[in-house]
């Protein structure tokens, strides 16, 4: 079998809100099929981290790649780094499906015009053939009969395998995940995670930032702790689950376990 082929690779990633360093030099590589954990206290920069991989945030220096290919960056008027080319940044983007913690939908449309509108606007593709996906996410994520809903009438669980489907619609190479059970009430979260480890049974490529351990535990082929800025322990969860280097990391997953 040939090695797996590289996804995602991240180096010497440093972010700063003026003086405030909150990533301190983060490098990572993702191989296709990879589903890595991101781990760590309020405030050690995890969100910040996966924000910064399609430039929703500016990162202050490093450099990011997808597939073997560079974003080009430049620094920017601010003092962030920006893209040199949006160009390449908006069909980079395109591959990378995000999950954001509070759903993101439109409220004015309906579910299934949720989740056509950027790959009949972004990517151009024929409207009966988005819909014909669409509905076929939708029945991915268990949500066939509320297609013609809007989100204000579904719950919290609901909303949110919405903005997963969606993200799918745009069959992306990579899914990023922020938190996304955070936001929801406890008895709705393991519809949510269900529909995640099914993703990460077909083997896509994903980084998820979490607090549910056990999902952490059971789904990843590796984990990361992050601790203010930096990665504190890495590795395969058996390892950092049960015997991490980092005295760190085993108070954190001894007050979360």
């Amino acid at each position: 079998m040939s090695a797996a082929e590289v996804a995602l690779e991240i180096r010497d990633l440093h972010k700063s809100y003026g003086s405030l360093e909150v990533l301190k030099g983060i490098s990572l590589t993702a191989c296709d099929g990879d589903v890595i954990s991101i781990l760590g206290s309020s405030g050690s920069g995890k969100s910040t981290f996966l924000r910064c991989l399609n430039l929703l945030e500016s990162p202050s220096k490093g450099s990011i790649s997808f597939v073997g290919e560079n974003l080009e960056l430049k620094m920017g008027k601010q003092g962030g780094l920006e893209a040199a080319s949006q160009k390449q940044l908006e069909r980079m983007r395109a591959s990378i499906g995000f999950v954001f913690q509070n759903f993101n939908l439109w409220p004015h449309m309906t579910i299934i015009e949720n989740i056509m509108e950027a790959p009949v606007h972004v990517l151009k593709q024929d409207k009966q053939t988005v819909r014909n996906n669409a509905e076929r996410y939708l029945e991915k994520v268990g949500l066939s009969a509320k297609k013609d809903s809007y989100p204000n009438q579904l719950s919290g669980g609901q909303q949110q395998r919405v903005a997963i489907a969606r993200a799918l619609a745009m069959e992306p190479q990579i899914l990023l995940f922020d938190e996304p059970t955070s936001a929801l009430d406890p008895e709705l979260v393991n519809e949510v995670l269900s529909v995640m480890r099914d993703l990460a049974a077909e083997g896509r490529t994903m980084l998820i930032v979490t607090h549910e351990m056990r999902f952490a535990r059971d789904v990843s082929s590796q984990v990361v702790f992050l601790h203010e800025g930096r990665i504190e322990e890495m590795g395969v969860p058996e390892k950092v689950f049960t015997n991490p280097d980092s005295d760190r990391c085993r108070a954190f997953l001894s007050s979360h376990l």
